[in-house]
């Protein structure tokens, strides 16, 4: 059984480490510099930990860290963005338990959004499993590469 523990400003760091990590294998799949998460700063994350509507979660395991997660609460919807696992802790449904117990944090949400990559069917299941749909927005980053839009509602 995972819990969800509300990350502190001294723990930018490691979440910057366990979103580097997570997001790796994307990065040198796709090779996408722009807006993968593997690519971004320490400072990013600091930057948006100061957002008043930004809530960062270490997922743990006992007393370890498996992941990490940012909600951007804005009241009825909430954001989703990013979600990750360290590597060798993938494929124990320790993101779809992080998830649902997120979404119970925030009870005033009506909606839940996120977005992923099209072309990664694992993680396109994980979240119609848990169920998010398909708004019918899509992105393009590159070729091979395109955004695909979720929203849950409550």
């Amino acid at each position: 059984m995972i819990s969800l523990k509300k990350a502190h400003r001294a723990d930018c760091n490691e979440l910057h480490g366990i979103q580097a990590c997570s997001f790796l294998p994307l990065l040198e799949k796709y090779q996408d510099f722009d807006t993968n998460p593997a690519a971004e700063t320490v400072d990013c994350i600091i930057q948006r930990f100061e957002q008043s509507f930004t809530d960062y979660y270490l997922i743990m395991d006992s007393e370890r860290a498996v992941g990490m997660m940012r909600v951007c609460d804005f009241g009825a919807i909430c954001r989703l963005s990013p979600i990750c696992i360290l590597p060798e802790h993938q494929g124990r449904g320790y993101a779809q338990q992080a998830i649902l117990l997120a979404e119970a944090l925030y009870p005033n949400a009506r909606k839940w959004t996120l977005d992923t990559i099209l072309q990664e069917e694992k993680l396109c299941h994980l979240y119609e499993k848990l169920g998010y749909r398909r708004t019918g927005k899509y992105e393009k980053i590159k070729d091979g590469m395109d955004l695909v839009y979720y929203e849950k509602l409550m």
